[in-house]
C-alpha cells in the first residue's frame, strides 16, 4: 500500500509528523493492505493559525484494485485525532464493501 500525503498551506509537514501518521495509518489499515493499492491523505487546518475546536481535517481516499475509490473524512482538534477518526471510518467502509464482495 503506497501512502501519498497532501497538505494545505496552513500545515507544516515534518518528517516526524509524516512518520507518526504513516505508523497510525499502516497499523490501523494493516488487514486491508493487500486490497488497497494507494492511499491518499489530505490534511488541512480550517482556521489557519487561529485556535479552534475540530478545525483539523483529514480526508482519506483509498484506491482499491478494480474498484472505485473510497473517500472518508474526519475533523478533530489535532491532526492525529483527525487521522485516527478517518482511519476508523475507512475501516468500517472497507468492512462493509469487502464483506459484500465475499457474499457474492
Amino acid at each position: 500500500m503506497k501512502i501519498q500525503f497532501n497538505t494545505d498551506s496552513n500545515i507544516t509537514e515534518s518528517k516526524e509528523l509524516r512518520d507518526s501518521l504513516i505508523a497510525l495509518i499502516s497499523e490501523g489499515l494493516s488487514r486491508f493492505s493487500d486490497q488497497i493499492s494507494r492511499l491518499e491523505v489530505h490534511l488541512s487546518d480550517e482556521n489557519s493559525h487561529k485556535d479552534g475546536l475540530n478545525d483539523k481535517r483529514c480526508l482519506l481516499e483509498a484506491r482499491l484494485e478494480g474498484r472505485q475509490p473510497i473517500a472518508v473524512k474526519n475533523q478533530a482538534n489535532t491532526l492525529e485525532q483527525a487521522v485516527i477518526g478517518a482511519v476508523d471510518k475507512l475501516k468500517s467502509s472497507l468492512d462493509t464493501i469487502l464483506g459484500r464482495l465475499k457474499n457474492y
